[in-house]
């Protein structure tokens, strides 16, 4: 950007690069020398504490000494980068006794009415805990055959609910359940 150049203007400038002819004159200021000192602090405590999060490193400053809110605390350890170390959750391991069916259906065109069926549970969260509800659909209209609603999730109302989407459609080719199962009219999970 040149300001002493006659042509084009500073406006033009501004306007073919994008920017505000404000943003132009703007100067960052830095860090106050307080949260220059916060910043001291929360540095030696995370190297004492590295697993303490913004709500437990201004909890651990304001017993010491110095009045710093969360989440003033929050956005200089964003800035100075410090992400508390925890552990993660182990959602992804797989029991090892727990067999794993492979994903039969991947490659399989779905064309007509009442090929494939699945069914799913939702859990609904309540004031005391949650609702399950068991939907049976058919993946080609994407039509919900039948529904059950329950308070405790057992094997029950998950029958309730197949045994009525059978009644009103007859069987289905394919009956296609959570994890990868699939079951074929012999009752049994199928394989290709």
């Amino acid at each position: 950007m040149k300001h002493d150049h006659p042509d084009p203007g500073v406006r033009r400038q501004c306007h073919l690069l994008s920017l505000t002819r404000f943003g132009l004159s703007y100067h960052p200021r830095g860090e106050s020398t307080q949260n220059l000192a916060f910043m001291k602090i929360i540095d030696r405590h995370f190297l004492e504490t590295p697993w303490y999060g913004s709500r437990q490193m201004a909890r651990h400053m304001q017993r010491e000494g110095p009045k710093c809110g969360r989440h003033r605390v929050r956005r200089l350890m964003r800035l100075m980068r410090l992400v508390p170390i925890y552990r993660e959750p182990k959602t992804g391991k797989k029991h090892p006794a727990h067999k794993i069916y492979p994903y039969l259906l991947r490659n399989l065109a779905i064309t007509r009415l009442n090929r494939v069926w699945c069914t799913d549970i939702s859990y609904i969260p309540m004031h005391h805990g949650f609702l399950y509800l068991v939907a049976v659909m058919d993946w080609y209209s994407r039509k919900v055959l039948s529904w059950r609603l329950s308070n405790s999730i057992d094997v029950g109302f998950c029958i309730e609910a197949l045994k009525e989407a059978l009644l009103r459609y007859g069987p289905p080719e394919i009956f296609n359940m959570e994890h990868g199962r699939a079951i074929g009219p012999s009752g049994h999970a199928t394989s290709r």
